[in-house]
C-alpha cells in the first residue's frame, strides 16, 4: 500500500480498477480540517488525464510493475518497435502509450520496459539523452533580449531552448525529466 505522503511523480497506483501514473501532486493545508492532496493522474492504458483530490493519509495499492531492458529499434509512423534484450522478442508501442517519451527515442537506444501482469505499458527513459541538433537559428553576440536562448530542433523532432553558441550538428544533452538543455557534448 502507498499513502499520500509517499507519492512522487512517476509512481503508478491502482485506483478504481485501473492503473494511474502520478504526473503532479500538490499538498494543500486547509485553515480548518485535515490536509488534502490534489493529484494529476494519467491512465496508463488509455492515456486519459484526470485531476482528483484526496484526504491526506489515504492509501491505495501500489502497482507491482516488472522492469526489463529493451532496445528501441525504429519508428514506423505512429508505431515504435522495440526488442527485449534477453529474449529477443519484438513488440510495438504507439505514441499514445509512450506519451512524452516518444520525443526522446532514437534508434539503438537501450531503455527499461515497464510491464504489468505481463502486458507492456510503457518504457522508462534514462535521466539524460544525447541528441544531435538538426535545425537552429544562428546566434549573434549581444542578442540577449531573450535571455541568451534560442529554439533548436533535434534529430527526433524535439524542440529545446539552447544557448546561443549551439549550432547545427552539435550534440546536446537533454534532461528527460524536465525537457531542458543540460550541456553540449
Amino acid at each position: 500500500m502507498i499513502s499520500t505522503g509517499e507519492l512522487r511523480k512517476g509512481v503508478v497506483i491502482e485506483l478504481d480498477g485501473d492503473l494511474w501514473q502520478v504526473l503532479e501532486y500538490h499538498h494543500i493545508k486547509m485553515g480548518r480540517g485535515s490536509a488534502q492532496v490534489r493529484i494529476k493522474l494519467r491512465n496508463v492504458k488509455k492515456g486519459s488525464i484526470i485531476e482528483r483530490t484526496f484526504q491526506a493519509g489515504e492509501r491505495w495499492p501500489r502497482a507491482q510493475l516488472e522492469h526489463r531492458p529493451v532496445q528501441f529499434l525504429y519508428r514506423d509512423g505512429d508505431e515504435f518497435h522495440f526488442m527485449d534484450s534477453d529474449t529477443y522478442d519484438q513488440f510495438v508501442l504507439t505514441a499514445d502509450q509512450l506519451g512524452e517519451a516518444a520525443a526522446y527515442l532514437k534508434d539503438g537506444m537501450v531503455l527499461d520496459r515497464t510491464a504489468y501482469e505481463g502486458e507492456t505499458i510503457g518504457v522508462e527513459l534514462p535521466v539524460t539523452v544525447d541528441l544531435i541538433v538538426t535545425e537552429t537559428e544562428p546566434g549573434f553576440a549581444g542578442d540577449t533580449a531573450q535571455g541568451a536562448r534560442k529554439p533548436a530542433t533535434t534529430e527526433t523532432g524535439l524542440v529545446v531552448q539552447v544557448p546561443l553558441f549551439v549550432e547545427v550538428g552539435d550534440t546536446i544533452r537533454i534532461d528527460t525529466r524536465t525537457g531542458e538543455y543540460v550541456t553540449r557534448v
